[in-house]
């Protein structure tokens, strides 16, 4: 089994010009199979919201909702550089809060950094994280928890103006002390500068080629059916694969196909035996 990637593998990895392949994953099944596979990290997201609980957006989620996911990942990938998600509400009051619940990813659930979103408005966030030990991933572009402010999720950092924005943000990121950066809904042009500008690794969600490729494991493999964005790849339709399960199971219980003689626990004494039995209850 492969060794688990440390920070100083992906400083290499930058260095090197090997990209990093993750996805995200909410539970130990899905955790299991992005190890056996070779995933580089995995991220317990808080599109687990959309994904798994089946809340409109991100914000509902809790920090109980990211522990419990993020154990059962941790169980399912142990050999995996696993990122916690901060959710909404869990680093916006306070530096101290911030640290308060980058611990309990660490100490409840055994992940190796967290991520959270933003850049200018967060850098104290992240160095109070960071200060206090914990590797911090940072999160710019289209960040979902804010998208209400943006108008929607709609792609960052396509006129001059904002790109100005979006890179003094990558740059407040990376002062304050992040390991990497997360890069979403950006165009190629501005993350391809991004990743040349910053000294840490750029990583990409439909923000073209750089550092490092993220996607939802729900849209890549067909599970998560209520929109698919653009930058997705499908490389599976799990949807229809299940689907089609459960109406060849109902198929075969309707007309009494299953379960059939192999699928069941046959007496171990005689039949005259339990026929005796059964008259006693008659």
């Amino acid at each position: 089994m492969a060794k688990k990637k440390s920070l100083l593998d992906f400083y290499r990895m930058k260095k090197e010009g090997e990209v990093a392949a993750w996805v995200t994953a909410y539970d130990f099944p899905t955790a299991s199979f992005a190890e056996q596979a070779g995933m580089d990290m995995i991220l317990v997201g808080d599109s687990l919201g959309m994904v798994v609980l089946g809340y409109e957006g991100t914000i509902p989620v809790t920090m109980e909702d990211c522990i419990s996911h993020c154990q059962a990942v941790r169980r399912g990938a142990p050999n995996t550089w696993v990122i916690g998600d901060m959710p909404f509400g869990s680093y916006q009051v306070s530096d101290e809060e911030a640290v308060r619940n980058a611990v309990r990813f660490l100490k409840e659930a055994a992940v190796d950094c967290i991520k959270l979103e933003g850049g200018v408005r967060v850098k104290s966030r992240i160095k109070a994280i960071t200060d206090a030990g914990i590797v911090v991933m940072g999160h710019i572009g289209l960040t979902p928890q804010s998208s209400g402010q943006f108008g929607g999720y709609k792609a960052q950092g396509r006129t001059v103006e904002s790109a100005r924005a979006l890179i003094t943000d990558a740059l407040a990121v990376q002062e304050a002390g992040a390991y990497a950066i997360l890069v979403e809904a950006v165009p190629p042009e501005v993350t391809a500068y991004l990743t040349k500008l910053l000294t840490i690794p750029v990583y990409s969600i439909g923000a073209g080629l750089c550092d490092g490729q993220l996607l939802i494991s729900g849209d890549m493999l067909g599970k998560f059916q209520a929109f698919t964005p653009k930058f997705v790849k499908k490389y599976a339709n799990v949807a229809e694969v299940e689907t089609n399960a459960f109406k060849e199971y109902i198929k075969d219980v309707k007309e009494r196909k299953f379960p059939a003689d192999e699928h069941v626990y046959h007496v171990l004494d005689s039949m005259e035996d339990f026929e005796k039995l059964f008259k006693e209850f008659m």
